[in-house]
């Protein structure tokens, strides 16, 4: 089969236990519906250890398209540039004469030395990552997407987001079982898929890539009718928290900052309150109102594919499909994509090779990150993937399983700087330099490692969901210092390598690929 196009899809902020393929292998109830997500599976692998090597958004789109760790691209807030020098999967694919199209946006800080600083790219959380062509993008201020909607006839408010306010004028902000105030005919999710179709259209069965961003099921936890009703709250599960925020807070004074300062407005437009007081009716309401979220991607997915059915193209299409990273979703009483806990890390991932699939249906549990994608297309496309990418690719997966050398932990980071819309440095007292932590889990342990607070050790056989740190149990010490030494030969293993395989020597320069 002839390798041809290579759709990439990455929606926006969903959770990797909320892919029912999964759920029902493990055995779990089958809470939610994505038909479109479903054939995916079935017809390509899905890995279920799965994690975005950062976090949020710009940080993890940023790994994502590079195939470095945050400690090598350094993009390591949404408001921290882009160092241009490294080369992105949009620049690549252009190194193999694809047009990597690009769909909904990277959230990505240009780098300040290649403009000016009157550039308006500085006066919002990102832009579009250098190498991609947009032509669907979901502008900072969401300029298309809102130009889209007034020339579509319907009436925007003169507060814009107040489309996302749920209906009715006795309606209360917050989690709720109304629709929201835009129908699904004028949805996000419904322009991105338009934009899609237009684009896809339009390439008439020549050769494409496309990065196929989708905003859901991003807050605001509102859906468009039908799908604010679709599940029902009792149906959902129940989040994994202490008893109360205080306990949960004890745990560690990074996780104190966030229990004590997350605010329901960043995730119900207009509400008012802390995050952390939210109660199980309304975390199951949010839950329920995410579910319809991602079934409307879902649905919207379906269009993209019907499409590439009719015009004969699934069958010549890699489709990778993917998160930038997970969400809280109330348990241990967060909200939001934050911290070290799994539900901000863990997300989907799905591949499905063109043509025949060896595996069609394979669920794999061998460890995988976010860094993967990039060599995976390149290497897909017959392309050089760079000396210098942190990530693997996966289509040994594909074909025969897990290589026997596969890594053996999952590995990611977070950095808390100071950003303009959240302070955990200054409320820590440390220096910016010292905001970071990184993650080093197997089947078996967990350690996080701070740079200037005290470690965590979670024993995840006997404590799943993180509850006990045993960092100072003596009965761990030798534990702790086993990962800890891990930690620090995975960041020296994974030391900037942009030059590192070149030699110079009496015969001129040579290169080294081991």
């Amino acid at each position: 089969m002839r390798k041809k196009n290579v759709l990439l899809i990455v929606v926006d902020q969903w959770r990797a236990d909320f892919v029912p393929h999964v759920l029902r292998a493990d055995g779990k109830s089958d809470f939610l519906k994505t038909p479109n997500l479903d054939r995916l599976c079935r017809e390509g692998v899905t890995f279920r250890n799965h994690v975005t090597t950062c976090v949020p958004c710009g940080p993890a789109r940023a790994s994502l398209l590079t195939g470095l760790y945050l400690m090598n691209h350094r993009a390591v807030q949404n408001t921290v540039p882009l160092d241009q020098r490294h080369l992105n999967l949009g620049k690549a694919l252009r190194g193999v004469g694809y047009d990597p199209a690009l769909i909904g946006y990277t959230t990505t800080v240009p780098d300040p030395r290649t403009t000016s600083p009157n550039d308006p790219r500085f006066r919002v959380l990102g832009d579009l990552m250098d190498g991609f062509h947009p032509v669907g993008a979901f502008e900072p201020n969401m300029e298309g997407y809102f130009g889209w909607v007034a020339q579509n006839g319907f009436e925007l408010p003169e507060h814009r987001p107040d489309i996302w306010l749920p209906e009715g004028e006795d309606a209360v902000a917050g989690a709720t079982d109304r629709p929201s105030r835009i129908p699904k005919e004028f949805s996000d999710s419904t322009f991105f898929t338009e934009r899609a179709l237009t684009y896809l259209k339009g390439r008439d069965g020549k050769p494409f890539f496309l990065h196929l961003g989708y905003y859901r099921p991003h807050p605001p936890f509102v859906a468009s009718a039908p799908y604010h009703a679709m599940y029902q709250p009792e149906d959902m599960p129940a989040p994994i928290r202490a008893a109360n925020p205080d306990t949960e807070a004890a745990q560690h004074p990074l996780m104190k900052f966030y229990v004590d300062s997350i605010r329901r407005g960043s995730f119900f437009q207009g509400a008012e309150g802390s995050g952390a007081t939210l109660d199980e009716a309304e975390l199951r309401q949010m839950r329920a109102t995410y579910c319809g979220l991602i079934t409307e991607v879902d649905d919207c997915l379906g269009r993209v594919f019907n499409y590439l059915d009719e015009a004969g193209q699934w069958d010549d299409t890699l489709i990778i499909f993917t998160s930038d990273h997970g969400e809280q979703l109330g348990d241990h009483h967060l909200l939001g994509k934050i911290g070290y806990n799994d539900p901000s890390f863990r997300i989907p991932l799905v591949i499905k090779d063109a043509g025949e699939n060896a595996r069609a249906g394979a669920i794999e549990s061998g460890f995988t990150e976010s860094i993967d994608v990039m060599p995976t297309i390149l290497d897909w496309l017959g392309g050089k993937i760079p000396h210098a990418c942190d990530g693997l690719s996966l289509l040994p997966f594909l074909s025969e399983g897990r290589p026997q050398d596969w890594r053996t932990e999952l590995h990611y980071e977070y950095d808390f700087r100071d950003v303009y819309y959240s302070e955990p440095q200054s409320f820590l007292g440390l220096g910016m330099n010292d905001c970071s932590l990184c993650v080093i889990q197997d089947e078996r342990y967990k350690y996080v490692h701070f740079a200037a607070l005290p470690p965590l050790f979670f024993d995840l056989r006997r404590d799943p969901n993180e509850f006990t740190n045993l960092a100072d149990d003596p009965a761990y010490a030798a534990l702790v210092r086993d990962y800890a030494q891990k930690a620090l030969s995975w960041r020296l293993k994974h030391a900037d390598r942009t030059l590192t395989h070149y030699r110079s020597g009496t015969e001129g320069l040579s290169e080294r690929s081991h």
